[in-house]
């Protein structure tokens, strides 16, 4: 038995999962905002709620978080739910809670979890991607995540977009202080101000894709221009990382034509002669994350 937290800025979700990656409980409450002891305590009483539904002893548990760990002070950096920056999370739930602990990245821990028994399962390199508010990535290799020296493996989101187009030039500003990011042309926020320029519309993604759907012309519009960037930006990473498997999640991961069309649009980007990289929906979808950090601690990989 193994339990995973997923540690949102609005929802702590646990997961207390067997062996066999068969869900055996899972619990949600709400992350108490802006409250950094309280989500530490909320953690501690998830999992020791799940502890109690096990029939073994549980000695550890995985989290999974937005932000990273500094390579310097092992101390949380750039998450979004800024009550957690600068705090020693892993330290402070292990003297909490009495048992062992391993923090990743979020979108890590996608990763993770489609490369164990999802989507990707059994490939040797897989890239993840959420496309969602954000837009993360996690690298696993031989069924371990690749952090990387600077503990920024996967964030492709915080590079430009490539081969931008002079109207793309230079680009919407981003909160990390730079212009052009992929994440402003590929998240959901970015898809809607990207319409909105063209068309004057002010919807939302769920909107542009029904009315792309019912084949108004700005929408498909929208849409191709949201394809050729993914394209560009997949590409770039076909090229550097070469994986076996890409998987999609996130909110605009549910739009079915990015998976016949996008494919399509990679190999004038990639320097190949054929590209055989598969891109493919999640396929334990909202729940890839609570399930990653379960598998931060694989039985007879990374220890007891």
């Amino acid at each position: 038995m193994r339990i995973g937290i997923d540690l949102g800025g609005t929802k702590v979700e646990g997961l207390l999962l067997a062996d066999d990656g068969t869900e055996v409980t899972r619990h949600r409450i709400a992350t108490p905002q802006n409250n950094y002891w309280g989500t530490v305590d909320a953690i501690v009483g998830l999992v020791e709620r799940l502890g109690q539904q096990s029939d073994m002893r549980i000695g550890r548990f995985g989290v999974g978080m937005p932000g990273s760990l500094s390579p310097i002070t092992n101390n949380v950096r750039n998450a979004n739910s800024t009550w957690l920056n600068g705090s020693d999370l892993p330290g402070d739930l292990e003297q909490a809670s009495g048992l062992k602990v391993r923090v990743a990245n979020d979108a890590n821990c996608f990763a993770l979890s489609e490369a164990s028994d999802g989507a990707a399962a059994g490939a040797p390199v897989v890239f993840g991607v959420i496309l969602g508010t954000g837009v993360g990535g996690g690298l696993v290799v031989g069924g371990d995540i690749v952090e990387g020296r600077n503990r920024i493996g996967g964030e492709w989101g915080h590079i430009p977009l490539p081969s931008p187009n002079d109207d793309e030039r230079p680009g919407p500003a981003c909160f990390c202080g730079r212009h052009g990011c992929i994440e402003t042309f590929l998240s959901g926020p970015g898809m809607t101000r990207d319409h909105a320029r063209h068309t004057g519309e002010a919807v939302d993604a769920d909107m542009i894709v029904r009315s792309a759907q019912e084949g108004h012309g700005g929408a498909l519009s929208t849409l191709d221009r949201y394809e050729r960037r993914l394209a560009k930006s997949l590409a770039g990473i076909i090229n550097i990382v070469d994986p076996d498997v890409i998987v999609l999640g996130g909110g605009l991961s549910n739009l079915t034509r990015l998976y016949r069309n996008v494919p399509q649009l990679w190999p004038d980007q990639v320097f190949s002669d054929s590209v055989d990289t598969r891109l493919v929906p999640a396929r334990h979808g909202d729940s890839s994350g609570v399930r990653g950090a379960a598998w931060l601690w694989p039985e007879g990989r990374n220890g007891p």
